[in-house]
């Protein structure tokens, strides 16, 4: 009995084949180790120095989510004791797998206290860039501490 084996099966087989030299190569390459810590680092969904920063940042504030697949901080209202008639909630997206400034949107609101109710008031955008320049500054400045103790 003659079997005929179908082109796909003929394909994958000479795939695997070539899969199987391929890797039979890479074993005799030896590869330098890289000099400067990796941009993106991606054991979670988004950059982890964006990330840890970003939580650094804002540890000072209650968290009311995490999720750092899709790159979500989201506060709570946080109450200042120096301004008690005065609250911020603060949202931090986290866009992309790189460190970048381009990778890190933060959002915040603002409420004042007026005759006992909550009432949004506006954010001065330099609160916002201000919290951005924070987190990049610190997620930077983790990078260049891995890089460091690699060295070491």
């Amino acid at each position: 009995m003659v079997r005929i084996r179908s082109p796909r099966f003929s394909t994958a087989l000479a795939a695997v084949a070539v899969c199987g030299l391929l890797a039979g190569c890479a074993k005799n390459k030896v590869r330098a180790a890289p000099d400067v810590a990796a941009a993106r680092i991606t054991q979670i969904g988004v950059n982890s120095y964006l990330w840890r920063s970003a939580l650094d940042t804002l540890s000072f504030m209650p968290m009311l989510q995490v999720d750092s697949e899709g790159g979500v901080i989201l506060t709570d209202w946080f109450i200042n004791p120096r301004t008690p008639g005065e609250r911020m909630k603060v949202t931090v997206t986290i866009l992309d797998q790189d460190l970048r400034a381009d990778a890190l949107r933060v959002a915040a609101s603002r409420q004042l206290q007026q005759a006992g109710q909550w009432v949004d008031a506006p954010v001065q955008a330099a609160t916002t860039q201000k919290l951005e320049d924070l987190i990049l500054t610190h997620a930077r400045d983790l990078r260049r501490r891995e890089l460091s103790a690699k060295k070491s």
